[in-house]
């Protein structure tokens, strides 16, 4: 019986390298775009989205019935989960871990190019005047990193060893943690935000982190801190951020994603005073899509051996959890998404099928071995 895995592309033609040396072990991939998605999931009892942001698989819902396990190439889960998928018995995995490091050498980069004044260099550069001034030091700044997940980690460390100062921001406050020291509660956000120089932005978009980033927390925070937003576009109330910028009440800003992807030429961001805008590509270094693929067939390797998957994403929180961070309370288990992987077995769909390319949605199934950012 040979498995059969849908695997989603921006272009059919557009394939992530490497899964052909998993065909030997009796895997049958239907590569399709969109459009043929629909009957690419009929009879499969895997889904890979390499195209990561596409929202098809809601509409195509119906005739996923045999799909027992989802893989989104993305740390972030957002646009993928909608209710059916989250009250059924499919597994959800992500590349929770690919983007970690990558990300946080972004951070750094806008953290110094802050301290150093780079935007009005740049434009001294480009105007060919030549402007001496004093930057400021990026050992003994402060950032305020909210999340704590494997990225919001991976920041904290990086910041940390240029000798940044470095708090985390959670649902619940807590100290003594490993990489942050001392996690503050997000529901005192505005309360916080004038401690740091640079905020940070890690968590993944669900219903309580939308919206955190309103005129409130902005005119909290000090006029010559900055925002660094690798999270998700919505976590951030972008015409407050724009009022702020304009009216010099902050110092300025680094956007890596937005509300609206491609950001669309007339957008007022483009010309706003002191920010950095780059197209949704922090964690997208040489060889990413390389990385991402041998990820993934990992994981097909363990769901053909029964073996756990890896980077199993809890549907209901919308990433992958963790153990308990230090001091925490015993109900910050489900939100806390440490650096090592999770674990689950997949299940045969939602409704006990299993397909193959031999049998179509029939079939007994196999029994196989059953995002990123944190929110702890």
């Amino acid at each position: 019986m040979r498995s059969v895995v849908a695997v989603l592309c921006e272009r059919a033609t557009d394939r992530p390298p490497g899964l052909e040396d998993l065909e030997s072990l009796g895997v049958v991939f239907r590569y399709c775009d969109a459009a043929g998605l629909a009957e690419a999931v009929r009879g499969a009892r895997g889904l890979m989205l390499w195209d990561y942001f596409s929202t098809a698989l809601r509409d195509v819902w119906p005739d996923a019935g045999s799909v027992e396990w989802i893989h989104v190439t993305a740390a972030g889960v957002d646009t993928l989960l909608f209710d059916e998928l989250r009250d059924s018995d499919v597994v959800v995995t992500n590349a929770h871990g690919v983007f970690d490091r990558p990300i946080a050498e972004y951070v750094l980069g806008a953290v110094i190019a802050h301290a150093k004044d780079s935007r009005r260099g740049y434009e001294y550069q480009r105007r060919h005047e030549w402007r001496y001034r004093e930057t400021r030091s990026v050992a003994g700044s402060r950032a305020l990193v909210v999340g704590t997940g494997g990225i919001g980690r991976e920041i904290a460390r990086l910041l940390r060893a240029v000798g940044t100062e470095v708090r985390g921001v959670g649902r619940t406050a807590r100290s003594g943690d490993p990489d942050f020291g001392e996690v503050v509660a997000s529901s005192n956000l505005a309360g916080e935000v004038g401690w740091c120089d640079h905020l940070v932005l890690a968590v993944p978009l669900t219903e309580q982190t939308r919206g955190l980033v309103d005129s409130a927390v902005l005119a909290a925070m000090k006029p010559d801190a900055q925002l660094v937003n690798i999270a998700r576009g919505p976590i951030v109330d972008n015409a407050a951020l724009l009022a702020a910028l304009e009216d010099g009440q902050l110092a300025g800003a680094t956007l890596d994603v937005f509300d609206e992807e491609p950001l669309p030429a007339d957008h007022p961001l483009w010309d706003a005073p002191n920010l950095t805008i780059t197209a949704h590509m922090s964690g997208d270094v040489v060889g990413w899509r390389e990385v991402l693929a041998a990820q993934f067939a990992e994981n097909v390797r363990r769901w053909l051996a029964d073996e756990p998957l890896l980077n199993v994403v809890d549907k209901k929180l919308g990433y992958v959890p963790g153990p308990v961070p230090p001091n925490a309370s015993a109900g910050d288990a489900s939100t806390a998404d440490a650096a090592g992987p999770a674990g689950g077995r997949a299940r045969a769909g939602r409704t006990g099928e299993s397909g193959s390319e031999d049998s179509g949605r029939g079939g007994g199934g196999v029994g196989a071995g059953g995002i990123g950012v944190g929110w702890g």
